[in-house]
Order: C-alpha cells, then sequence, then structure tokens
C-alpha cells in the first residue's frame, strides 16, 4: 500500500518506497527524465529526501503483502497454478530485494551526490516495476475469475491508484507512468474480456482514472504551493531568530527593569509603612491633647490618609506580583479549616469593631487546590464585606456540591446594582458613590477585586457574585473537592467582651524603630495604660528575668516582628512568656507582606498587625486580645 509522506519537505517529494531492485541497467535516462532535476542538488538535502524516500519500507511491505495475499485468496481456486507461482515468485523476489536494499541503506548510507542520486534512481525503478507487477496482475487473473472476484481484483488495483497520490503525485510525471503501468493493463483486459458491456465498464474506469489524474494533479499543485510555503517559512523562521536574539536581549533588560520594580515595592512595602506607621501614632496622641474639634478633624484626616496609603501598597505589591508572573500556583488537598482558623485570627477585631457577627462555617470540606491563593482570595472577600457592612454579619461558609465545594462569602451589606456588577472586577474601577456608601467605605484604588479575580482565573477557579441592593452580597469561589481529609484543628475561642479602658493595664512594648516606639508609647499612655518600652529582645529578656518586685505581670505584649540581629518578635514573645506565663496576650506588628506569618501566629498564640496600624484599629485589636484574656 502507498503511504503519507513528508508533504512540507523543501526540494522536492518525500515518498515511501515500493519495491525497488539491487541494479537498474538502463533506466538511469528515463528515471532521471519522470522525476526532473531536484530543487536542491547539494548533499544535505538530496541525503535527507532519500532518507525519506527509504522510511517507509517496513509499512510498504506490509501493504503489498495484504494486496498479494488477497489475490492469491480470491483467485486460489480459479487461476492456473503456474500463473499463480509466477505472479508469486516475482512479488516474493520484489520483496527480498526490497528488504536487501533496505538492510544494505541502514548499514551504509551513501556519502556522495552521485552514489544519492544512484539510490533515488533504484527507488524509481522499483516503484515503476512495482506497478507494472500489479498491472500484470490485473491483466493475467482477471479471466479466471466471477464477477466478485473479478470487482475485488479491479478495487486491489484502483486502490494502489489513488493510495500513492500523495508519495507520486508531487512528481507528477512519474505518477502518471505509475497509472498507465498499474490501471490501463485491467482497464484494456476488462474491454476485451466481457465484449461490450466490457467496453462500458472501460470507460467508466477511463472516468474514474481521469478523476484520479485531476485529484493527482490539484494535489501537486497544492504540494508545490506548500513547498514555496516552507521555503518562505524558512526565510522567514531566520529571520525570526534574528529577531529573537535582539528580543530575547530587550526581555533581558525588561526583566531587569522588572526585578527592580518588585525590590522597589518590596521596600516600599516595608520601609515606607515604618514612618507611616509612627505617623499615625503621634497623629493621634496629640489628638487625644489637643480637644479643639478643627485640630481633632485635622488628625482623622491624617489616619484616614494613612490607612488608605496602607491599602494602596498592599494592593500595588499583590498586583505586581501577579503581572511579575510571581505567583505560582501550588495545588495540594487541605482543609478549609486551615483557612478559616487564619481568617477568625485576622477579620474577629475588625468585624469586633464594627458590631458585627463573623461566622465561619464547613471547616471540615478538604479541597484540592492552592491554600495560599484561596487564603488571599478569602481574605479580600471578607475584607470587603466587613467594610461595606454596616449592620448584622459576615458569613464565610463552605458546602459540597457534588465533585466541588462552594467556598462563599456572604454579608448583609450595601449590595451591587445590577448594572455594576459586571465592572466590580475590573481594575481601578470603584461603584459610583451614592448616599449609603460612606466616605470611609469609597477609599481605595479598586484593585482588591481585581486581585481577586486574577488570583482564581490562576487556580482556573470559577468566581460568581450574586447581590441585592440593600440586602447584601455573596461571592462563591467553586473549588475542586479534595481527597485526603486531615485532622481538625482545635478551634479557637470566641470573643469575649469588650475592654472598654487601659486604666492600669501594663503594656509591654518591643519595638527597634525610635520613631514607632516613641509614638507607641505615647499614644498607650494617653490611653491610661502603663508602657515598659525596649529596643530589643535582648533587653526586655533582660528586664523580665530581674528579681525586683517591681516587675509586674505584663497585660499585653506589643512587639516588632523584625528585630536585632535577626532575633524576631517571636523570639521576644518566646523570653517574655517563659518568666509570665504562657496566657500573656501578644500582639506583633510587621512592616512586611511578603512573608506569611499566620503559622507563627496560630503556633505561638499572637494577632498579627500589618504596619502601618491606624490608632483605632490598634485599640479594637487590644480591646480584643484583654477581653479574650479576662474571659480565660
Amino acid at each position: 500500500m502507498a503511504q503519507h509522506v513528508d508533504a512540507l519537505k523543501p526540494g522536492g517529494a518525500a515518498a515511501a518506497a515500493i519495491p525497488g531492485l539491487a541494479s537498474a541497467a538502463g533506466t538511469t535516462a528515463a528515471a532521471d527524465a519522470l522525476i526532473g532535476a531536484p530543487a536542491h542538488d547539494d548533499y544535505v538535502m538530496l541525503r535527507d529526501k532519500v532518507r525519506v524516500m527509504f522510511s517507509y519500507n517496513t509499512i510498504s511491505l506490509a501493504g503489498h503483502a495484504i494486496g498479494a495475499i488477497v489475490i492469491e485468496l480470491v483467485f486460489a481456486a480459479v487461476a492456473p497454478v503456474t500463473l499463480k507461482l509466477a505472479w508469486g515468485a516475482t512479488f516474493a523476489l520484489l520483496c527480498v530485494l526490497r528488504v536487501l536494499l533496505a538492510l544494505r541503506y541502514a548499514r551504509d548510507e551513501p556519502q556522495t551526490v552521485a552514489a544519492l542520486r544512484s539510490r533515488r534512481q533504484i527507488w524509481v525503478t522499483g516503484t515503476l516495476l512495482s506497478a507494472a507487477m500489479w498491472g500484470w496482475a490485473g491483466w493475467a487473473f482477471y479471466p479466471y475469475g466471477n464477477a466478485l472476484q473479478q470487482i475485488v481484483l479491479v478495487l486491489v488495483v484502483y486502490t494502489f491508484c489513488v493510495a500513492c497520490i500523495p508519495i507520486l503525485a508531487p512528481q507528477f510525471r512519474l505518477y502518471l507512468a505509475f497509472l498507465a503501468l498499474i490501471y490501463v493493463p485491467t482497464m484494456a483486459r476488462v474491454a476485451l474480456q466481457e465484449g461490450a458491456l466490457g467496453v462500458q465498464s472501460a470507460i467508466v474506469m477511463a472516468v474514474a482514472m481521469a478523476m484520479t489524474i485531476m485529484l493527482g494533479r490539484n494535489y501537486a499543485a497544492t504540494f508545490d504551493a506548500l513547498s514555496r510555503l516552507q521555503l518562505r517559512t524558512e526565510a522567514l523562521m531566520a529571520q525570526l531568530r534574528a529577531e529573537k536574539t535582539v528580543s530575547d536581549a530587550a526581555r533581558q533588560e525588561a526583566e531587569i527593569a522588572n526585578r527592580a520594580k518588585t525590590r522597589f515595592f518590596t521596600a516600599a512595602s516595608h520601609d515606607l509603612r515604618q514612618p507611616l506607621h509612627a505617623m499615625g501614632l503621634f497623629a493621634e496622641a496629640l489628638r487625644q491633647r489637643v480637644h479643639e474639634p478643627e485640630v481633632a478633624q485635622l488628625v482623622n484626616s491624617i489616619n484616614e490618609s494613612v490607612d488608605a496609603l496602607e491599602g494602596l501598597f498592599s494592593e500595588l505589591l499583590d498586583i505586581n506580583q501577579i503581572d511579575s508572573g510571581r505567583v505560582e500556583v501550588q495545588v495540594e488537598n487541605f482543609e478549609l479549616g486551615e483557612i478559616l482558623r487564619k481568617l477568625r485570627l485576622h477579620f474577629e477585631p475588625s468585624a469586633f469593631e464594627k458590631g458585627l457577627a463573623l461566622r465561619l462555617r464547613g471547616a471540615q470540606h478538604v479541597v484540592h487546590a492552592d491554600p495560599l491563593l484561596v487564603e488571599r482570595i478569602a481574605r479580600n472577600l471578607v475584607s470587603n464585606a466587613i467594610r461595606y457592612t454596616n449592620d448584622g454579619s459576615v458569613l464565610v461558609s463552605a458546602r459540597r456540591r457534588g465533585a466541588q465545594v462552594l467556598l462563599q462569602i456572604w454579608d448583609t451589606g450595601l449590595g451591587i446594582r445590577e448594572e455594576e456588577r459586571a465592572r466590580i472586577f475590573e481594575e481601578f474601577y470603584q461603584v459610583p458613590n451614592t448616599d449609603a456608601v460612606s466616605p470611609e467605605q469609597r477609599k481605595g484604588l479598586g484593585l482588591g477585586l481585581a486581585i481577586v479575580k486574577r488570583l482564581a482565573e490562576l487556580m482556573n477557579a470559577p468566581l460568581t457574585v450574586r447581590s441585592e441592593p440593600g440586602r447584601g452580597t455573596v461571592f462563591t469561589l467553586t473549588l475542586p473537592l479534595g481527597r485526603a481529609p486531615r485532622l481538625r484543628s482545635a478551634a479557637v475561642p470566641g470573643k469575649g467582651p469588650v475592654a472598654l479602658t487601659l486604666d492600669g493595664r501594663l503594656m509591654v512594648i518591643v519595638e527597634d524603630e525610635p520613631a514607632v516606639r516613641s509614638g507607641l508609647e505615647v499614644l498607650l499612655q494617653g490611653w491610661g495604660a502603663k508602657v515598659v518600652s525596649f529596643d530589643s529582645a535582648a533587653a526586655a529578656r533582660h528586664w523580665a528575668g530581674q528579681s525586683d518586685p517591681a516587675v509586674v505581670k505584663p497585660d499585653l505584649l506589643i512587639v516588632d516582628y523584625r528585630l536585632e540581629s535577626g532575633v524576631t518578635g517571636v523570639d521576644a514573645i518566646k523570653s517574655l512568656r517563659a518568666r509570665f506565663g504562657a496566657k500573656v496576650p501578644a500582639i506583633v506588628a510587621t512592616g512586611s507582606t511578603m512573608t506569611g506569618h499566620d503559622q507563627e501566629a496560630q503556633a505561638h498564640d499572637f494577632h498579627l498587625l500589618i504596619k502601618p496600624v491606624l490608632p483605632n484599629k490598634l485599640r479594637a485589636m487590644i480591646a480584643f486580645k484583654l477581653a479574650a484574656r479576662d474571659v480565660r
């Protein structure tokens, strides 16, 4: 059977090998006339062409063997033995020569252009002789069969005519010679054998042959067009490689600039938060000392500006990480209870401050997703829910639906109008101001939901929203169901009553930034607290180790995360608790959002605040921690 070819190979048609002979004396001129001179006669191109010609020997041999077996079986009981033996022997000889030629070619590839041309001419000779063999079969076997056997013979012969189109049509003169040798004898025998009916049948076969030739001509034209397209493609590829070299250099410069931008955002996120944090603390301390309404309004404006800048840093950092491709999706099976515990740890004080109930349900469900990205999505959505809810509750729930888990954030807030829902995930888009939205709720860049959408798309997790103005909103993140549940951790204790005063409370501050430390001292003292502050974990540890009776158990620890010489606030907390007991509540403040401290917060029982911390948020967190301490 004829085989498919590498039709796009430049320099001529690739073809499957049809039986070749070891020698082909006297056929060189005819072969060259049929094929024509190669488009590329250099050694490499000619070598590749010859390799393709002989690359399908095994498959081609199998196809011819199937055809021969069909003919021998169909005419086994009717054809003369001598005919069957003669034709079968010829076929076997051609097959043996073909195998020997393939083995020889595999061991000894020609090393010169002349030798390659000789090998190609042998292939052409084998092709023509193979066609003659099947033409002989059509002429010799046809008279001995009944109608069904004759139809089978014609179909086998015609099958080779059609199947060889991809191989021979690009070399159109060779294809015409092949058709003449394989099909004309069979068509002539049909015309001579059956009288008037045979002539009519031969005419039908001639029409079929003409249509086959037209098909071959169209294929040859298509092949020529593809060959020209391939040559043009190669030229374009060469141009592309040159341009790629230039673009690679530009890309490297862009990557350097992008890394510089990322370093800038990282530095801005940490270093600029420190003075902003101190500014907010001093502003609040000033407001407590000056009772003029105008001054109080100025202080409130300062605090609002600090809060807006903190949101700006966080959102720009998240967008920068996503756009720079630094956010990698690392999927695993995990229990949603891990994320719900972190949400309670982070947002319960904020909800507590606004008088909202923060409820979390479905901790037992296991999903197959990236836990870090799911947590970041949930944090943004819960933050929005608390911001835009003035009364009622915020519910974070997980529910199973078939092979999926729906993580939903419900609120009883302002809601979103239908015409705005299609745009809320756009960057820098904020719902237009309404009377129901306070200035506090309108602040921000409009990046939070854009970040949520991008993170959901990174995980291929559908994110939808339903809302009713005046009644609330629900965001739904659809996650694949996980298969390996883990043991649930103990629940975090609920909130207790608010501590309304700090009078008589002892606060220990460990902060190595002088301005921040001074601002905290002034602010906490203004709230009525007693303050002991240290600039290092070593100084705090030394104070705690004294046997002086004046050293009493602190009510709360407020420590910075980054301290001296690589020491962290966690180290300071552990050393102070070693002296005063493990139940001493603690708050850790940090200016870095690049590293996650949530696991440390759970392991060492402290709450985390990201600088700059507005005084009212700090006061709400302090009240929450002291209330929880008093309940214990």
